[in-house]
């Protein structure tokens, strides 16, 4: 793994200095108020190639800037029974945090349809959680657990995972390629749970569609995934599909406990994202995070 030194942080940092405006407001709007770790993550994207870390930063900021990503979270996904099915068939949310406070994303990738919506909304509904996670959550992260919290770590569940799901190849690499050029470095490790045998064959399509260093990040876990995951969080911290083998399915039903299952609409998480997310479309200053 590459050294990141001082002087290539200042060499970046230079650089920076003499960009356009526009580039200099959206780097502010990025790193909101930690230049020198969002340097950093750039920097190790890249390998501590100065100037490759810099042309994907320019580039990152031009897509930021093109497509109005400093306002996502003021355009609220509407009606919200629309977005509602977005959540049903996007199986995503927060299950907690691990014991030194990084937040844990659960993935529904097996149980994912990805049929209610088009693409783009999809994609903003992507978009709209990983600027929460880095504007929000992280934040309230690194104020609660007293140290600076900057990646998450996401733990995916394969369950329901067929051959069928290399049809959303397209949506899948388009929000893949997003995470990987546009935020870098924000999560440690993807874990994969409750994989079926027809994984192996979904991996060797989807492995070289993956930048390198993110299949380095990739550990697949035995069953749910339980034991290994518990060395790193508590059990109430668990992704419900986590919780116990032969769990059989991470969908949540009507009759679920609304607590227990982070991909629904009507968890803490989600109720906060959309509430913040309309409070920003109207003005309105948001409420602070409750954890």
């Amino acid at each position: 793994m590459v050294v990141i030194t001082q002087d290539m942080i200042k060499q970046f940092q230079i650089l920076m200095e003499a960009t356009d405006d526009p580039l200099k407001i959206a780097f502010q709007n990025l790193h909101k108020g930690c230049p020198t770790e969002t340097v950093i993550r750039f920097l190790k994207a890249r390998d501590g190639n100065i100037s490759k870390a810099h042309n994907m930063l320019l580039d990152c900021l031009n897509w930021r800037i093109e497509n109005g990503i400093d306002q996502i979270l003021s355009k609220p996904i509407l009606p919200a029974e629309f977005y509602r099915s977005i959540r049903d068939s996007q199986l995503i949310g927060l299950s907690g945090y691990t014991k030194d406070g990084r937040p844990v994303i659960a993935v529904g990738v097996g149980l994912s349809t990805y049929d209610k919506a088009s693409i783009h909304h999809y994609v903003q509904s992507h978009i709209q959680i990983n600027e929460y996670r880095d504007h929000v959550i992280l934040p309230s992260a690194t104020k609660e657990f007293e140290r600076q919290i900057s990646t998450c770590v996401k733990v995916l569940d394969m369950t329901g995972l067929k051959l069928s799901h290399l049809n959303q190849i397209k949506l899948l690499t388009a929000i893949s390629n997003i995470d990987d050029l546009n935020y870098p470095e924000k999560t440690d490790t993807y874990y994969i749970v409750n994989a079926p045998l027809v994984f192996s064959a979904c991996w060797k399509v989807v492995k070289p569609l993956l930048q390198e260093r993110t299949r380095k990040r990739v550990q697949v876990l035995s069953g749910c995934g339980k034991d290994d995951l518990l060395k790193i969080m508590d059990y109430e911290n668990l992704p419900h599909f986590c919780r116990r083998e032969g769990s059989g399915s991470s969908r949540y039903t009507k009759s679920s406990p609304v607590d227990d299952c982070c991909f629904s609409l009507d968890h803490g998480f989600h109720q906060q994202l959309y509430s913040y997310i309309n409070q920003q479309a109207a003005g309105v200053e948001p409420h602070a995070l409750s954890n």
